[in-house]
Protein backbone atom coordinates (compact mmCIF):
# COMPACT_ATOMS: atom_id res chain seq x y z
CA UNK A 1 0.00 0.00 0.00
CA UNK A 2 2.85 2.37 0.80
CA UNK A 3 4.44 1.66 -2.59
CA UNK A 4 1.15 2.37 -4.37
CA UNK A 5 0.71 5.67 -2.51
CA UNK A 6 4.28 6.67 -3.26
CA UNK A 7 3.90 5.91 -6.96
CA UNK A 8 0.63 7.82 -7.33
CA UNK A 9 1.02 10.73 -9.78
CA UNK A 10 1.15 14.18 -8.26
CA UNK A 11 -1.38 16.84 -9.15
CA UNK A 12 -0.48 18.91 -12.21
CA UNK A 13 1.74 21.83 -11.23
CA UNK A 14 2.18 20.60 -7.65
CA UNK A 15 5.61 20.08 -6.16
CA UNK A 16 6.44 16.49 -5.17
CA UNK A 17 5.60 15.84 -1.52
CA UNK A 18 3.70 19.13 -1.17
CA UNK A 19 0.61 19.06 1.05
CA UNK A 20 -2.70 19.89 -0.63
CA UNK A 21 -3.63 23.53 -0.23
CA UNK A 22 -7.04 25.14 -0.06
CA UNK A 23 -8.17 26.91 -3.17
CA UNK A 24 -7.73 30.67 -3.04
CA UNK A 25 -10.44 31.25 -5.61
CA UNK A 26 -13.31 33.38 -4.28
CA UNK A 27 -16.69 31.67 -4.75
CA UNK A 28 -19.09 33.22 -7.21
CA UNK A 29 -21.67 33.99 -4.54
CA UNK A 30 -19.12 35.84 -2.43
CA UNK A 31 -17.95 37.80 -5.49
CA UNK A 32 -21.51 38.88 -6.24
CA UNK A 33 -21.99 39.89 -2.60
CA UNK A 34 -18.78 41.94 -2.64
CA UNK A 35 -19.80 43.69 -5.86
CA UNK A 36 -23.18 44.56 -4.34
CA UNK A 37 -21.60 45.94 -1.16
CA UNK A 38 -19.08 47.98 -3.13
CA UNK A 39 -21.93 49.37 -5.22
CA UNK A 40 -23.84 50.32 -2.06
CA UNK A 41 -20.78 52.06 -0.64
CA UNK A 42 -20.22 53.94 -3.90
CA UNK A 43 -23.86 55.02 -4.03
CA UNK A 44 -23.74 56.18 -0.41
CA UNK A 45 -20.55 58.18 -1.00
CA UNK A 46 -21.75 59.74 -4.28
CA UNK A 47 -25.44 60.16 -3.42
CA UNK A 48 -25.42 63.88 -4.18
CA UNK A 49 -23.96 63.17 -7.63
CA UNK A 50 -25.83 60.07 -8.79
CA UNK A 51 -29.30 60.98 -7.46
CA UNK A 52 -31.37 62.37 -10.35
CA UNK A 53 -33.46 64.60 -8.06
CA UNK A 54 -33.23 66.16 -4.63
CA UNK A 55 -34.44 64.02 -1.76
CA UNK A 56 -37.39 66.28 -0.97
CA UNK A 57 -38.29 67.51 -4.47
CA UNK A 58 -42.01 67.03 -5.14
CA UNK A 59 -43.93 66.85 -8.41
CA UNK A 60 -47.63 66.70 -7.54
CA UNK A 61 -48.55 66.17 -11.18
CA UNK A 62 -46.65 62.86 -11.15
CA UNK A 63 -48.00 61.45 -7.89
CA UNK A 64 -47.83 57.62 -7.67
CA UNK A 65 -46.30 57.35 -11.14
CA UNK A 66 -45.47 53.76 -12.04
CA UNK A 67 -41.85 52.68 -12.63
CA UNK A 68 -40.37 52.39 -16.08
CA UNK A 69 -40.41 55.99 -17.32
CA UNK A 70 -37.31 57.99 -18.24
CA UNK A 71 -38.22 60.67 -15.72
CA UNK A 72 -38.75 58.25 -12.82
CA UNK A 73 -37.13 54.84 -13.25
CA UNK A 74 -38.56 53.47 -9.98
CA UNK A 75 -41.72 55.55 -9.96
CA UNK A 76 -42.83 58.21 -7.48
CA UNK A 77 -44.46 58.21 -4.06
CA UNK A 78 -47.66 59.80 -2.76
CA UNK A 79 -46.11 63.28 -2.88
CA UNK A 80 -44.56 62.92 -6.33
CA UNK A 81 -41.03 62.41 -4.95
CA UNK A 82 -38.71 60.28 -7.04
CA UNK A 83 -38.36 56.84 -5.42
CA UNK A 84 -34.90 56.22 -6.90
CA UNK A 85 -33.52 59.48 -5.50
CA UNK A 86 -34.98 58.80 -2.06
CA UNK A 87 -33.63 55.25 -2.20
CA UNK A 88 -30.11 56.52 -2.91
CA UNK A 89 -30.17 58.94 0.02
CA UNK A 90 -31.77 56.28 2.23
CA UNK A 91 -28.86 53.94 1.50
CA UNK A 92 -26.44 56.66 2.64
CA UNK A 93 -28.29 57.25 5.94
CA UNK A 94 -28.84 53.57 6.73
CA UNK A 95 -25.22 52.61 6.01
CA UNK A 96 -23.93 55.56 8.04
CA UNK A 97 -26.01 54.47 11.03
CA UNK A 98 -24.97 50.83 10.65
CA UNK A 99 -21.25 51.60 10.26
CA UNK A 100 -21.20 54.08 13.13
CA UNK A 101 -23.12 51.79 15.47
CA UNK A 102 -20.99 48.76 14.56
CA UNK A 103 -17.76 50.63 15.29
CA UNK A 104 -19.08 51.95 18.61
CA UNK A 105 -20.27 48.49 19.62
CA UNK A 106 -16.96 46.86 18.68
CA UNK A 107 -14.82 49.45 20.50
CA UNK A 108 -16.99 49.38 23.64
CA UNK A 109 -17.19 45.60 23.80
CA UNK A 110 -13.49 45.05 23.09
CA UNK A 111 -12.44 47.59 25.72
CA UNK A 112 -14.68 46.02 28.37
CA UNK A 113 -13.43 42.56 27.42
CA UNK A 114 -9.81 43.67 27.86
CA UNK A 115 -10.66 45.24 31.24
CA UNK A 116 -12.22 41.98 32.39
CA UNK A 117 -9.22 39.97 31.19
CA UNK A 118 -6.70 42.30 32.84
CA UNK A 119 -8.22 42.93 36.27
CA UNK A 120 -10.21 39.69 36.69
CA UNK A 121 -12.01 39.31 40.04
CA UNK A 122 -14.81 41.80 40.70
CA UNK A 123 -14.23 43.74 37.46
CA UNK A 124 -14.55 40.58 35.41
CA UNK A 125 -17.71 39.54 37.23
CA UNK A 126 -19.24 43.00 36.75
CA UNK A 127 -18.53 42.95 33.00
CA UNK A 128 -19.95 39.45 32.62
CA UNK A 129 -23.06 40.41 34.60
CA UNK A 130 -23.59 43.44 32.34
CA UNK A 131 -23.12 41.21 29.29
CA UNK A 132 -25.68 38.71 30.59
CA UNK A 133 -28.10 41.56 31.35
CA UNK A 134 -27.65 43.00 27.85
CA UNK A 135 -28.14 39.62 26.20
CA UNK A 136 -31.31 38.86 28.18
CA UNK A 137 -33.01 42.23 27.58
CA UNK A 138 -35.13 42.75 24.43
CA UNK A 139 -33.10 45.53 22.84
CA UNK A 140 -35.90 46.70 20.56
CA UNK A 141 -38.18 47.42 23.52
CA UNK A 142 -35.42 49.30 25.33
CA UNK A 143 -34.65 51.32 22.19
CA UNK A 144 -38.32 52.19 21.75
CA UNK A 145 -38.51 53.41 25.35
CA UNK A 146 -35.36 55.55 25.05
CA UNK A 147 -36.38 57.13 21.73
CA UNK A 148 -39.93 57.77 22.93
CA UNK A 149 -38.63 59.53 26.08
CA UNK A 150 -35.71 61.54 24.65
CA UNK A 151 -36.96 62.01 21.11
CA UNK A 152 -35.33 60.76 17.95
CA UNK A 153 -32.24 62.34 16.42
CA UNK A 154 -29.54 60.90 14.21
CA UNK A 155 -26.67 61.16 16.78
CA UNK A 156 -28.84 59.62 19.50
CA UNK A 157 -29.94 56.85 17.16
CA UNK A 158 -26.34 55.97 16.26
CA UNK A 159 -25.26 55.99 19.92
CA UNK A 160 -28.24 53.85 20.89
CA UNK A 161 -27.55 51.35 18.11
CA UNK A 162 -23.93 51.27 19.31
CA UNK A 163 -25.08 49.52 22.50
CA UNK A 164 -26.44 46.63 20.44
CA UNK A 165 -24.27 43.52 20.42
CA UNK A 166 -21.37 44.86 22.49
CA UNK A 167 -21.57 41.82 24.80
CA UNK A 168 -20.46 39.56 21.94
CA UNK A 169 -17.26 41.53 21.43
CA UNK A 170 -16.69 41.64 25.21
CA UNK A 171 -16.91 37.87 25.57
CA UNK A 172 -14.71 37.24 22.54
CA UNK A 173 -12.07 39.82 23.55
CA UNK A 174 -12.00 38.56 27.15
CA UNK A 175 -11.60 34.92 26.17
CA UNK A 176 -8.96 35.53 23.53
CA UNK A 177 -7.04 37.97 25.75
CA UNK A 178 -6.91 35.43 28.59
CA UNK A 179 -5.70 32.78 26.14
CA UNK A 180 -3.05 35.17 24.79
CA UNK A 181 -1.80 35.94 28.30
CA UNK A 182 -1.18 32.25 28.81
CA UNK A 183 1.10 32.18 25.78
CA UNK A 184 4.78 33.03 25.88
CA UNK A 185 4.81 36.23 23.86
CA UNK A 186 2.44 38.09 26.20
CA UNK A 187 4.47 37.12 29.26
CA UNK A 188 7.72 38.12 27.54
CA UNK A 189 6.31 41.53 26.57
CA UNK A 190 5.11 42.08 30.13
CA UNK A 191 8.53 41.18 31.54
CA UNK A 192 10.15 43.72 29.21
CA UNK A 193 8.23 46.44 31.02
CA UNK A 194 5.50 47.17 28.48
CA UNK A 195 2.45 48.96 29.83
CA UNK A 196 -0.86 47.06 29.87
CA UNK A 197 -2.32 49.37 27.21
CA UNK A 198 0.57 48.61 24.86
CA UNK A 199 0.32 44.89 25.58
CA UNK A 200 -3.38 44.72 24.79
CA UNK A 201 -3.72 47.17 21.92
CA UNK A 202 -0.34 46.77 20.18
CA UNK A 203 0.19 43.02 20.58
CA UNK A 204 -2.93 41.13 21.63
CA UNK A 205 -5.45 43.11 19.56
CA UNK A 206 -3.73 42.47 16.17
CA UNK A 207 -3.73 38.74 16.92
CA UNK A 208 -7.47 38.63 17.63
CA UNK A 209 -8.52 41.24 15.07
CA UNK A 210 -9.61 38.66 12.49
CA UNK A 211 -12.13 37.15 14.91
CA UNK A 212 -13.48 40.58 15.84
CA UNK A 213 -13.82 41.55 12.16
CA UNK A 214 -15.88 38.45 11.50
CA UNK A 215 -18.09 39.33 14.47
CA UNK A 216 -18.58 42.82 13.05
CA UNK A 217 -19.80 41.37 9.76
CA UNK A 218 -22.36 39.34 11.72
CA UNK A 219 -23.60 42.27 13.82
CA UNK A 220 -23.70 44.76 10.92
CA UNK A 221 -26.78 43.29 9.17
CA UNK A 222 -28.59 42.97 12.49
CA UNK A 223 -28.12 46.69 13.11
CA UNK A 224 -29.47 47.49 9.63
CA UNK A 225 -32.58 45.44 10.37
CA UNK A 226 -32.96 46.99 13.82
CA UNK A 227 -32.72 50.53 12.44
CA UNK A 228 -35.18 49.62 9.71
CA UNK A 229 -37.61 48.32 12.32
CA UNK A 230 -37.35 51.47 14.43
CA UNK A 231 -37.81 53.71 11.39
CA UNK A 232 -40.73 51.56 10.26
CA UNK A 233 -42.38 52.20 13.64
CA UNK A 234 -41.78 55.94 13.30
CA UNK A 235 -39.10 56.28 16.01
CA UNK A 236 -36.01 56.07 13.83
CA UNK A 237 -34.87 58.56 11.22
CA UNK A 238 -37.24 61.54 11.10
CA UNK A 239 -38.24 63.70 8.10
CA UNK A 240 -36.91 65.41 6.09
CA UNK A 241 -34.18 62.74 6.28
CA UNK A 242 -35.04 59.29 5.06
CA UNK A 243 -33.75 55.75 5.53
CA UNK A 244 -34.57 52.35 4.11
CA UNK A 245 -36.84 51.49 7.02
CA UNK A 246 -38.45 54.91 6.81
CA UNK A 247 -39.32 54.33 3.15
CA UNK A 248 -40.77 50.91 3.95
CA UNK A 249 -42.87 52.45 6.71
CA UNK A 250 -44.35 55.09 4.41
CA UNK A 251 -44.83 52.64 1.57
CA UNK A 252 -46.90 50.14 3.55
CA UNK A 253 -49.96 52.37 3.22
CA UNK A 254 -49.74 52.11 -0.59
CA UNK A 255 -48.86 48.43 -0.82
CA UNK A 256 -51.86 47.58 -2.99
CA UNK A 257 -51.98 50.72 -5.13
CA UNK A 258 -48.26 51.55 -5.45
CA UNK A 259 -46.17 48.58 -4.24
CA UNK A 260 -42.95 49.94 -5.76
CA UNK A 261 -42.68 52.51 -2.97
CA UNK A 262 -42.06 49.73 -0.44
CA UNK A 263 -40.56 47.01 -2.64
CA UNK A 264 -37.52 49.05 -3.69
CA UNK A 265 -36.17 49.76 -0.15
CA UNK A 266 -37.30 46.35 1.15
CA UNK A 267 -35.36 44.57 -1.62
CA UNK A 268 -32.31 46.73 -0.87
CA UNK A 269 -32.46 45.78 2.82
CA UNK A 270 -32.71 42.07 2.01
CA UNK A 271 -29.89 42.09 -0.56
CA UNK A 272 -27.55 44.19 1.60
CA UNK A 273 -28.00 42.14 4.77
CA UNK A 274 -27.69 38.92 2.76
CA UNK A 275 -24.48 40.15 1.11
CA UNK A 276 -22.91 41.12 4.43
CA UNK A 277 -23.83 37.71 5.88
CA UNK A 278 -22.34 35.87 2.90
CA UNK A 279 -19.09 37.84 3.13
CA UNK A 280 -19.00 37.29 6.90
CA UNK A 281 -19.38 33.53 6.49
CA UNK A 282 -16.61 33.51 3.89
CA UNK A 283 -14.26 35.50 6.14
CA UNK A 284 -15.01 33.17 9.03
CA UNK A 285 -14.10 30.15 6.91
CA UNK A 286 -10.90 31.79 5.67
CA UNK A 287 -9.70 33.31 8.94
CA UNK A 288 -10.68 30.63 11.43
CA UNK A 289 -7.58 28.44 11.94
CA UNK A 290 -9.69 25.51 13.19
CA UNK A 291 -11.37 25.22 9.77
CA UNK A 292 -8.16 25.11 7.75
Amino acid sequence: MADIAASAPAAPGAAPGAAPRRSRRIPTGVTIALVWLLAMLAIAALADVVAPYAMTKMDLRARLAAPGTWAHWLGTDELGRDVLSRLIFSIRISLAIAFGATVISAVLGTALGFLAAHFRGLVEQAVLMLADFQASMPFLIMALAVLAFFGSSLPLLIMLMGFFGWERYARIARGLAIAAQAQGYAAAIRQLGARPSRLYFAHILPNIASTLIVSMTLVFPEIILLESGLSFLGLGVQPPMTSLGNMVGYGREYLTSAPWIMLAPASTIVLTTLSVSVVGDYLRDRLDPTLR
